[in-house]
C-alpha cells in the first residue's frame, strides 16, 4: 500500500485497553488515515468510552472527530462493564488524567456512519472492535450502507476457539447478538477476526515499557500503565500470558488485518449468530459449502463472509512494534 493513498477508516470502538492498543497502532501506521471514531457501549459505557477516546487522541496530539453511540444492546439486558478487566475507568484505573479540550461531534455514531459513507462511497473502511450495535443502527437508517463501505473488519465472534463470556461466545458478539447477526447478513465485504486468531498473539508488558521508553512521551506512558493492570487480569486466567506478564492483542488484530491480510490464513463461509439460549452470542460458520440444510436461515440469500481461522502472531508481534516505535507522536 502506498503511503500517499492510505486507507481510509473509521474506528468503531468501546475503549478499553486493547482498544487503545489498537487506535495508536492505527494512528502510528503511515497506511491508515482514521477518519473518525465512533464510540459503543462495551468495556465500559457508551459515555465512558466517548470520553476515552477523546483523551487518548489528545494525548497523542490528534484532532479526531469522536461521535458517541448505542449505549445497550438491541434486545437483550445490558451486563455492566467488567471493570476488573480494563479498569473502571477503561484504562487501567488511570491515577490522573491531564484536561482536554476537545469534545464530541454531535451527530450520533450511526448518522456519522451513514454521512461519511454517502460523502465517500466506496473508499472507507470500518474496523469495529467492540459490541455493533453502531453498525445495526446505521444500516437502518441507511440500506444502501453495504454498498457504500468498502469493507467491514470487526474483531469478535469465534468458530474453534472457546468462548471468553460462555464456552462458544466471544464478548462483543455476545454482547448484542441480535446487532451482531444483522451485521454479519448484511452483505458487505466483512471478514472477521475473533478469538481463533486473537488468542494466539500475546503482547508482553514489557514491550510497551520499551515503546515508552523509547518514546518518552504520555501516550505511551499511558498506554504502558493500562496495559500492565489488563495484563493482571489474563494472568489470572491462563499460565502462558501469566510466564510473560503480557495480554492477548484482541483488537489491534483488526487493524493489522487491514494493512498485513498475508499474515493470516482465512476461510470462507457464511455466518449466523445465535441471539438466545445456551449458546447466546455463538458466531455459527457454515464450514462446508454445498449443503442444503433443512434448518432455517442458511439458505443462499445468506451472503459469505471471511474469517481468521490462524496467524502469523510473531510477525504481527513485530509488526506492531516496529509501528508503536515510529516517529509519530507529537514532542
Amino acid at each position: 500500500m502506498s503511503p500517499t493513498l492510505p486507507h481510509k477508516v473509521i474506528f468503531d470502538t468501546d475503549p478499553g485497553v486493547d482498544d487503545a492498543m489498537a487506535l495508536y497502532f492505527a494512528l502510528a501506521h503511515p497506511d491508515i488515515e482514521v477518519l473518525g471514531i465512533t464510540t459503543t457501549f462495551g468495556n465500559v459505557t457508551v459515555q465512558q468510552a466517548a470520553t476515552n477516546a477523546l483523551y487518548l487522541c489528545a494525548l497523542a496530539g490528534r484532532q479526531i472527530p469522536v461521535t458517541q453511540g448505542v449505549a445497550r444492546p438491541w434486545v437483550k439486558a445490558g451486563e455492566a462493564p467488567p471493570a476488573y478487566i480494563h479498569g473502571a475507568d477503561g484504562l487501567g484505573n488511570l491515577l490522573q488524567r491531564i484536561a482536554v479540550t476537545d469534545t464530541l461531534d454531535p451527530r450520533s455514531s450511526a448518522q456519522f456512519i451513514v454521512d461519511m459513507a454517502r460523502a465517500q462511497p466506496g473508499q472507507i473502511t470500518l474496523v469495529a472492535v467492540g459490541p455493533l450495535g453502531n453498525l445495526s443502527l446505521a444500516l437502518r437508517l441507511e440500506p444502501e450502507l453495504p454498498r457504500l463501505l468498502k469493507q467491514v473488519i470487526l474483531m469478535g465472534g469465534t468458530v474453534l476457539e472457546p468462548g471468553n463470556v460462555s464456552p462458544v461466545a466471544e464478548a462483543n458478539i455476545w454482547n448484542d447478538p441480535h446487532a451482531a447477526d444483522q451485521v454479519f447478513t448484511a452483505g458487505w465485504p466483512l471478514t472477521m477476526v475473533g478469538l481463533d486468531v486473537t488468542h494466539r498473539l500475546v503482547l508482553p508488558v514489557t514491550m510497551f515499557q520499551q515503546i515508552a521508553t523509547h518514546q518518552r512521551h504520555r501516550a505511551t506512558d499511558t498506554l504502558h500503565t493500562a496495559v500492565d493492570f489488563y495484563a493482571h487480569f489474563y494472568g489470572s486466567r491462563f499460565e502462558h500470558v501469566a510466564a510473560v506478564h503480557g495480554c492477548f492483542g484482541h483488537d489491534v488484530l483488526a487493524f493489522i488485518y487491514l494493512v498485513a491480510p498475508h499474515l493470516f490464513q482465512t476461510q470462507a463461509g457464511q455466518i449466523r449468530v445465535a441471539t438466545d439460549g445456551l449458546a447466546q452470542g455463538q458466531t455459527i460458520l457454515k464450514r462446508q459449502a454445498g449443503i442444503d440444510y433443512p434448518q432455517a436461515g442458511w439458505d443462499a440469500a445468506v451472503p459469505t463472509s471471511t474469517v481468521c481461522m490462524a496467524v502469523d502472531a510473531s510477525e504481527c508481534s513485530e509488526l506492531f512494534m516496529a509501528t508503536l516505535l515510529r516517529d509519530w507522536l507529537p514532542a
